[in-house]
């Protein structure tokens, strides 16, 4: 029996370290056994955060009759007229119901797929000690005790403790948001969902699963379903239509029952008016507007989780955003130096070798200054990273990855400088140190060079000498103060400064006392995390359509209005930080959020704080963000906008929106996206509203005119065919319109604002109004000069046209059709194409013809029920022009 063996029968519960002390000598079992993780595993669980309950293709199709009105007032009249026996009514709205409820479980579970596609994995696989040997485990096994091996570009998959440590940095962005790495040493705590970026270590799990800081923030995002504004206002419309059409069929249902109508046909009337009633094709349309706008997001890189959300970012009128990797790239870039009092700009972003040095607008010679080759070599040789230029990956801390591209930029390599001057030995940076230095060894000289990078002001007080026109000098107190006026000028442009310093006679000693002592002041670099380049333009835009960007960034004051002033965000130079906000009164944070668009040093809780003040003050906030530390404010906003690429599966599931690219730009095109497609809604929503209402007037008006029940203008198969067959084309039409010209050039909509807003109500009542004045001549023509069946299909006919020939008026609720191209909209013009052929099919052919109770035209009706119908497109430029005189 080995001694492994004997630990794992007689000690496998015991937890880190077993030690036997056998004949032949003690020996130390490193980790966990395997027994007592298996152990662990049942009383802690995996390593995963809790999700909700998964959705299922159920729960999407459910989803689309959840306080639906429509629908179920659909369902109603299904069973009505199946009991009255009108199958042919039956089938037809069963076969609406299922096309609307389809469109919609399409889209949503499409979304719901693409999430998943979106969620990967933390950590596939982890190193960890198991039985005292290295094992390659899935990270979901790790349990609290277990002993990990980290090392660096590697995801941090627990909460641990560090054990043994070799110069270690870990980048923190993801939790606090700063993209400066952190340094950690022995007893240190590192998060899960962090990455080390420098260096390797040794850590004891302290946390798994929802026991670790992610797991806590995740714990706070039990999402609650926050409506958007169209769902409110769509729920709303849905609920007064709804009881309008339960209180007109009920009355009407009565009042037949009272007057001793045969009950067959007081049940088919009361189908007819409560289908009149409801707009079978609006949510049919609704739904396939907003799928085709989800659609059209998807291509620009949005994928849109919910389709209300589509509209929803498009009423925003407030952005708040993160800086880092929202705003910026995320990726540290050296843009100036200062070498041998010489100042040169650095061209390029990013982990790019595009671009050059210049010096005075022109490229400049590195030869010709020997401390700006010197500062090269020296950001080539002192620093740990590695950059993959080909395939754009960064192994090592950010700011070394900087100065790696630097090199790239000149005639250098910064592979081929490590080759030819071998390091020997390295003084780690620390937190206490705030510099770094190696040793170098070379045939080509005849000493060690040191070189040294770190904190301008303590890479100075190791200095004894500046170069200056290739010769040492001495550093007096005057070269300093000017090398230290460089810093803070630097500084106050949002750049982290670094400085590097050189030594040609260097010990090859590991003590620092000995290495680091009269150095020779090199230079300094600028660096900074740059804003992404398409940022100003997005945010001009977003100025012009009346949408102010917040930033809120973990980073320090200096740095965010420096970043503000370079992308235009705001005129306003107040910037707030969240020891300020800490120590506000809601009243009082409500009253400067007005105003200040910059807050620095914040933390998680200022964010919501600021999210729900917004939210006070009545605006529609949406939120964007990628780091756990955004989360919970995205999942508060009314909109959330999550990053795909670099965005945690945490802030993803709080989302309504991901962008594919975490463009800051692909907001401003969703916003415009979700502008026209409200605008749209309103333009379909109107027209089949107007439509629907001229339907119930006009059999109101025909039954109290004649108190006869079977002179019904309509019926119930003329009306589902008007409100569906003819009027889901034009109105889907309306629902793709193009953007107008000024969509971006308004202010964002009143939240408050109503579907069913003043001057639409106007425009329905008053086109239900001429197109039941209309629809009356028809109908008593056709009634005077034949049979009821006659009339009917007079009024049907000129229905159908008011139908095709408006949708092509309604492309503007304001503008006159002379002011716009009324043939631009391709799918109106298709619906009319498609909807002309039905209706003379229904009149024409006998097995519709029969169904529907239709008789055929003759000249003087086809003109008669054309003419009544084109004559309400003139009718609506008048109301057009009314709305605008009376400003409505």
């Amino acid at each position: 029996m080995t001694v492994i063996n004997f630990c794992v029968r007689e000690f496998g519960d015991l937890a880190n370290i077993i030690t036997i002390i056998p004949y032949y000598g003690t020996i130390m079992v490193k980790g966990l056994t395997t027994v007592a993780a298996k152990k662990r595993l049942k009383e802690h669980g995996p390593n995963e955060l809790e999700q909700k309950e998964e959705t299922t293709p159920l729960d999407v199709l459910m989803d689309q009759f959840k306080e639906n009105v429509l629908i179920w007032i659909l369902i109603v009249a299904a069973v009505a007229s199946f009991a009255a026996g009108e199958m042919a009514e039956f089938y037809f709205v069963v076969t609406i119901i299922g096309i609307v409820a389809f469109m919609g479980f399409f889209q949503e579970w499409k979304a719901e797929e693409a999430m998943k596609e979106l969620a990967k994995m933390a950590t596939p696989s982890v190193k960890v000690y198991r039985d005292g040997e290295i094992a390659d485990i899935p990270g979901k096994e790790l349990v609290p005790g277990d002993l990990l091996k980290l090392e660096m570009g590697g995801k941090v998959p627990t909460d641990a403790k560090v054990i043994e440590s070799n110069n270690l940095k870990v980048d923190e962005s993801i939790l606090t948001g700063e993209s400066e790495s952190v340094s950690k040493e022995k007893g240190d705590e590192i998060y899960s969902g962090t990455v080390i970026s420098r260096g390797r270590c040794e850590a004891k799990v302290i946390g798994t699963g929802m026991k670790t800081k992610l797991g806590e923030i995740a714990g706070e995002l039990q999402k609650e379903s926050i409506e958007t504004p169209l769902q409110r206002k769509s729920k709303d419309l849905a609920k007064k239509v709804g009881y309008l059409a339960i209180i007109a069929s009920v009355m009407l249902f009565l009042i037949g029952i009272g007057v001793g109508v045969e009950r067959t046909l007081i049940i088919t009337v009361t189908i007819a008016v409560a289908v009149a009633v409801v707009p079978e094709a609006l949510p049919l349309t609704m739904t396939l507007t907003l799928s085709l706008g989800m659609k059209s997001m998807a291509k620009n890189k949005a994928v849109v989780k919910k389709m209300l959300a589509v509209e929803g970012l498009g009423s925003t009128t407030v952005i708040c955003t993160d800086k880092t990797g929202t705003l910026t790239k995320n990726e540290m870039t050296v843009k100036r130096i200062w070498a041998g009092g010489e100042e040169y700009e650095v061209q390029g972003s990013g982990y790019s070798m595009e671009g050059d040095i210049l010096k005075d607008g022109k490229s400049a010679d590195i030869d010709a200054n020997c401390a700006l080759d010197i500062l090269v070599k020296g950001a080539a040789l002192c620093s740990n990273a590695s950059v993959n230029f080909k395939d754009d990956e960064v192994h090592g801390e950010p700011t070394e990855a900087a100065l790696v591209t630097l090199v790239q930029k000149t005639k250098y390599d910064f592979k081929e400088l490590r080759d030819k001057y071998t390091r020997s030995h390295e003084i780690q940076f620390n937190s206490d140190r705030k510099r770094m230095t190696t040793v170098h060894d070379s045939s080509d000289w005849e000493a060690p060079h040191a070189f040294m990078k770190g904190a301008p002001e303590v890479v100075l007080d190791r200095c004894t000498h500046v170069l200056e026109n290739g010769e040492p000098i001495s550093l007096n107190e005057d070269k300093k103060k000017n090398i230290l006026k460089k810093n803070t000028d630097y500084a106050r442009d949002a750049l982290r400064v670094l400085a590097f310093a050189y030594s040609t006679n260097s010990s090859l000693s590991s003590q620092e006392d000995e290495v680091e002592k009269e150095m020779t002041f090199v230079g300094l670099t600028g660096i900074m995390d740059p804003p992404r380049e398409e940022v100003p333009e997005a945010i001009r835009k977003c100025k012009d359509a009346g949408i102010r960007v917040k930033m809120v960034t973990g980073d320090n004051r200096d740095t965010a209005m420096a970043i503000a002033e370079m992308i235009g965000l705001t005129d306003n130079k107040r910037v707030v930080t969240g020891d300020e906000i800490d120590d506000m009164t809601e009243e009082e944070l409500r009253e400067i959020i007005k105003d200040v668009d910059i807050y620095a040093r914040t933390h998680p809780g200022n964010k919501l704080q600021i999210v729900r003040a917004l939210q006070s003050n009545g605006e529609i906030v949406a939120m964007t963000g990628d780091g756990v530390n955004d989360a919970p404010a995205v999942n508060h906003a009314d909109i959330g906008i999550g990053m795909g690429i670099k965005g945690t599966d945490v802030t993803k599931e709080a989302s309504d929106i991901i962008l594919q690219d975490d463009n800051f730009s692909t907001i401003e095109k969703a916003i415009e996206e979700g502008r026209r497609i409200y605008d749209n809604i309103e333009k379909f929503v109107t027209f089949l509203l107007s439509r629907n209402f001229t339907e119930v007037i006009l059999i109101a008006s025909v039954l109290a005119l004649f108190r006869d029940f079977a002179l019904l203008p309509l019926l119930g198969m003329q009306i589902l065919f008007l409100n569906m067959i003819g009027q889901v084309g034009p109105g889907l039409g309306l629902g793709v319109d193009p953007a107008s010209d000024d969509l971006m050039k308004r202010p964002p909509r009143d939240p408050s604002s109503e579907l069913l807003n003043r001057r639409n109500l106007f425009m329905i009542s008053t086109m239900a109004v001429a197109m039941v004045c209309m629809a009356s001549i028809s109908y008593l023509y056709g009634l005077r000069n034949g049979s009821i069946e006659l009339a009917r299909t007079m009024t049907f006919t000129s229905i159908s046209v008011m139908i095709m020939v408006n949708a092509y008026n309604f492309r503007s609720l304001d503008k006159s059709i002379l002011r716009f191209n009324p043939l631009e909209n391709k799918w109106i013009i298709l619906s009319t194409l498609v909807t002309a052929p039905l209706v003379l099919l229904t009149l024409y052919l006998p097995v519709l013809r029969d169904m529907f109770g239709h008789v055929p035209l003759g000249t003087n009706g086809w003109l008669i029920a054309a003419g009544t119908g084109l004559a309400t497109m003139f009718l609506l430029e008048v109301v057009k022009r009314v709305t605008g005189i009376l400003k409505i």
